[in-house]
């Protein structure tokens, strides 16, 4: 691993960033538009990364995004996101949007995902970062979990460049 020093989930994770729905947030259905809610986890998800790392971060994978129900006008979005797990010079990021009716408080789980991001030092090579430090009992089962999901992208990668490479032949 790295032999910068670990550093706690809570060192790097953002907990609630508000945004406030607007008109032009909607799609054709009248609810928030997806592509909307995915570019500010993965803007957000830079911000965790680079926290942790303390270098410039770039995206490498987005897997297991679950749009659990919809966003709607007048609502408040909650994005929650944090550092599950690093290895070598890469880092998953958990993201939670909750939707929040700003006017009861009453809250939804509408999207849960999962940002692997890369460090790279000045020369855009790949750096290590520090191991992470989960702090309760749930930061300890996604840092578990991160490697279960970590060991299938590899997996699956594995496996899609062994048939690319079946097809050229």
């Amino acid at each position: 691993m790295s032999d910068k020093p670990s550093k706690p989930v809570s060192a790097s994770a953002i907990e609630k960033h508000v945004y406030k729905v607007f008109p032009n947030d909607m799609n054709a259905h009248d609810t928030v538009f997806g592509g909307m809610i995915m570019a500010k986890c993965d803007r957000l998800s830079l911000v965790v990364a680079e926290r942790h790392s303390a270098h410039v971060c770039v995206t490498a994978a987005v897997d297991s995004i679950h749009f659990r129900a919809p966003a709607k006008g007048n609502d408040t979005l909650l994005f929650s996101l944090s550092l599950n797990r690093s290895w070598g010079s890469s880092m998953e990021i958990g993201a939670r949007v909750e939707a929040e009716n700003s006017y009861t408080g009453e809250t939804r789980h509408i999207l849960s995902a999962f940002f692997t991001f890369v460090a790279l030092d000045k020369n855009d090579k790949p750096v290590d970062v520090p191991a992470v430090i989960p702090e309760t009992s749930s930061q300890k089962r996604r840092f578990e979990n991160a490697e279960i999901r970590r060991e299938g992208r590899l997996k699956t990668r594995a496996e899609l460049a062994k048939a690319a490479e079946n097809e050229s032949t």
